[in-house]
């Protein structure tokens, strides 16, 4: 049963936060349109050796919307981790951010603005955008977002479609699909989540804002330059079929890790929802990261 949390206010939205385990701080952030029990099988394999946070970004999960003025960005997403870690009880020692496919860019940023702060990064299956740029009339693409999700809302489409399509999202991304490898959420926590269209405009305006924020990350690269002894590990989910775009998918992976002087694993097989096909993979790139924790065992493969 997953464990719900309490509610921090940050930037002016409420925040849904889920505090478990003891030990070494560190963070789980989920990619688009994803909620805090989506790390739910990780959290036993790290709870005994770390203090586990998990949030939901606004719009996500049980969070409130964001304020419409403040469309996402690379180092918008870095404070909120900093100010969701203010919020909770203090604690001086640095913390393991942990960052998935979206938040891959938001992980990195807090490491790049934050790098004292920062006692480790783990990437799973990271969002890699090598050359990005901020896109045109971004004041013209948020409005063109918010009127398409008061419209989807009109018509009912979220209570209607939400959970099929929160459903239908997991299955695509996990390994074996076709095998009936399908959601393990309780069905009553989606229905909760899904069926509103906070969610659904909450991955709108994250989606609408992507390029932007890979943009944004960049610009911190050339500027905020990771500590040279920081541990940095790229987890690359991969299914094992060797298709063209996997393969390709992971080189893309190889090439993230070679750019941040990181450690490269694969996780095999697995769905682009990697904790999910394999939480003990991600449990393994955390606990050997550094601290107390036992980091032996199969799952992963490094790639030197």
């Amino acid at each position: 049963m997953t464990s719900t949390g309490r509610f921090l206010r940050i930037g002016g939205a409420a925040h849904h936060v889920v505090v478990e385990g003891a030990g070494p701080v560190c963070v789980l952030s989920a990619g688009l349109g994803m909620s805090w029990f989506d790390w739910d099988p990780v959290v036993p394999l790290l709870a005994p050796f770390r203090t586990v946070v998990r949030f939901d970004r606004p719009g996500h999960g049980l969070s409130a919307p964001a304020p419409a003025a403040a469309p996402p960005t690379a180092e918008g997403e870095a404070h909120r981790v900093a100010a969701l870690l203010d919020a909770l009880p203090p604690s001086a020692a640095p913390v393991t951010v942990v960052g998935h496919s979206l938040a891959g860019f938001h992980a990195e940023a807090f490491a790049r603005l934050y790098p004292a702060r920062t006692a480790s990064l783990v990437l799973v299956d990271s969002s890699v955008e090598e050359h990005a740029r901020v896109p045109a009339a971004p004041g013209l693409r948020t409005a063109a977002t918010r009127v398409l999700g008061t419209a989807l809302r009109a018509a009912g489409l979220p209570a209607a479609l939400g959970p099929l399509a929160r459903r239908a999202g997991v299955r695509a991304g996990r390994a074996d699909a076709a095998g009936g490898r399908g959601d393990p959420a309780p069905a009553p926590l989606v229905r909760r989540c899904y069926r509103t269209s906070r969610v659904l405009r909450g991955a709108l305006r994250e989606n609408t804002h992507y390029r932007a924020v890979a943009a944004g990350l960049l610009a911190l690269r050339e500027h905020h330059p990771l500590p040279d002894d920081l541990p940095v590990t790229v987890l690359a989910a991969y299914d094992g079929r060797g298709s063209r775009g996997g393969l390709r998918w992971l080189e893309r992976q190889r090439g993230l890790a070679s750019t941040l002087g990181a450690r490269f694993d694969i996780a095999e097989p697995s769905g682009h929802l990697v904790m999910l096909d394999r939480p003990d993979a991600v449990a393994r790139a955390v606990l050997a990261a550094g601290g107390p924790g036992p980091v032996t065992g199969g799952g992963t493969r490094p790639v030197l």
